[in-house]
């Protein structure tokens, strides 16, 4: 056979090449930290028992022995009615056992109980039924489909409500972990736990929501009556068919009733919705008394207004009638004083005898009364102030004064004595 080339060779690139691996890493580190080959398998082998040390830790989650004599005894065609997570030593952790678990504790329930490690400690050979119980739980329980079936009806996992209602500070220990295990059939995750006391009431709120519209996958295909393989009779398939999908839907109904009556007698018994409750109404009641307080004070306000408005009102019309009451008296005064003046003055000629001239008292008389009718209320004062306690010539004097201003003021012409 002879060697052809069908075409030149590409031109050479040099290229860096770096070396990895976990041996180069082995040796960069023994390098890089100074360690001997024995001082680095040392530490390797340290690592490697906690390695181990770690993936046996759950060697605690499983049952130590399945010595259930019912359990063991259990009728093995009766298998679906029995605890499979109890068969495998998984009764505590049930939904949460990993399929890394399950291998693991299948494998350790096959070595205790096989048929021929039983016979060979002298057991009967009827006591391999268990064995295929363990079998059926194990093809159950690794499968996603019948192990969701089968955590759907699983009863032993359920956890009920408090009996009775419990006290506040003991509502959420008593009801914590019954939404716990109801979550693990949410289509939605994560879902919201129930919170404390000190939970907001936007939380609160939130999670009763979450509750009340609650999406749950569960089915109920693993209580249904066995549907006969052969063909033979079709009809009775299809009957039995139809009876198991209605008593699916059934189940169903009864589940999320039963969901929804759980939820409302812990949304009812839930103390911080009572204090909610209270908050809310202790809010309301302080807006309505702020409220009614705004229309008190503007009443105060507009009662106050009126009483001043009536006081001032009530004042005016007090000190309009005490001026007026004041304007009369005064004008009453001054009509007296008037009087009183006229009076004087007519007084000055009589009571000083006419000034000697008693024979022409008439025409005195006559003069003095066209001056004090010329005379406004000051002059009138006036004069009579100066005829006060005088002698009868001075008297005289300050009539004949007062004609002859009153004349030259033309407030009075014919005075036939005083001319």
């Amino acid at each position: 056979m002879t060697f052809t080339a069908l075409a030149s060779y590409s031109t050479a690139v040099r290229r860096p090449i770096e070396p990895v691996g976990p041996y180069f890493l082995a040796h960069a580190t023994r390098t890089i930290k100074g360690h001997s080959w024995s001082e680095f398998e040392k530490i390797e082998a340290e690592k490697n028992v906690v390695t181990v040390e770690a993936k046996d830790s759950d060697e605690d989650l499983f049952d130590e022995s399945i010595d259930d004599e019912e359990l063991l005894n259990h009728d093995p065609r009766d298998w679906k009615s029995c605890d499979l997570y109890a068969a495998l030593g998984l009764s505590k952790l049930r939904v949460k056992a990993t399929p890394e678990q399950i291998v693991k504790a299948h494998r350790r329930a096959v070595l205790q109980h096989h048929p021929d490690k039983k016979s060979s400690a002298g057991g009967s050979l009827t006591q391999d039924g268990f064995f295929k119980i363990i079998q059926k739980a194990y093809e159950t329980l690794m499968d996603p489909i019948k192990r969701r079936q089968f955590d759907s009806v699983d009863e032993f996992a359920n956890i009920s409500p408090p009996s009775t209602k419990p006290a506040d500070e003991d509502f959420y220990a008593a009801w914590g972990p019954v939404f716990l295990n109801e979550a693990r059939f949410s289509n939605k995750q994560p879902v919201p736990t129930l919170g404390d006391a000190s939970s907001s009431k936007e939380e609160v709120e939130a999670f009763y929501k979450f509750w009340n519209n609650f999406d749950s996958w569960r089915t109920f295909e693993w209580l249904d009556e066995d549907v006969p393989d052969d063909s033979a009779n079709r009809d009775h398939k299809r009957y039995i068919e139809k009876k198991n999908n209605n008593s699916r839907k059934k189940k169903k109904t009864e589940d999320n009733k039963r969901l929804s009556d759980l939820v409302k007698r812990a949304q009812s018994e839930d103390p911080r919705i009572k204090a909610f409750k209270e908050a809310e109404k202790e809010e309301k009641a302080r807006k309505k008394w702020e409220r009614e307080a705004g229309a008190r004070k503007a009443a105060e306000d507009a009662k106050a207004k009126a009483e001043a408005e009536a006081k001032a009102k009530a004042d005016a019309e007090a000190a309009a009638k005490a001026e007026k009451e004041n304007a009369k008296k005064a004008k009453e005064a001054a009509k007296a004083a008037k009087k009183k003046n006229k009076r004087a003055i007519r007084a000055a000629a009589k009571d000083n005898e006419y000034f000697g001239d008693a024979d022409k008292s008439a025409s005195i008389d006559a003069d003095i009364d066209l001056l004090i009718e010329s005379f406004d209320d000051v002059k009138l004062g006036d004069v009579a102030g100066k005829l006060k306690g005088v002698s009868a010539d001075a008297a005289k004097a300050v009539l004949s004064q007062v004609a002859a201003e009153q004349t030259a003021a033309g407030k009075v012409s014919s005075l036939s004595y005083f001319n």
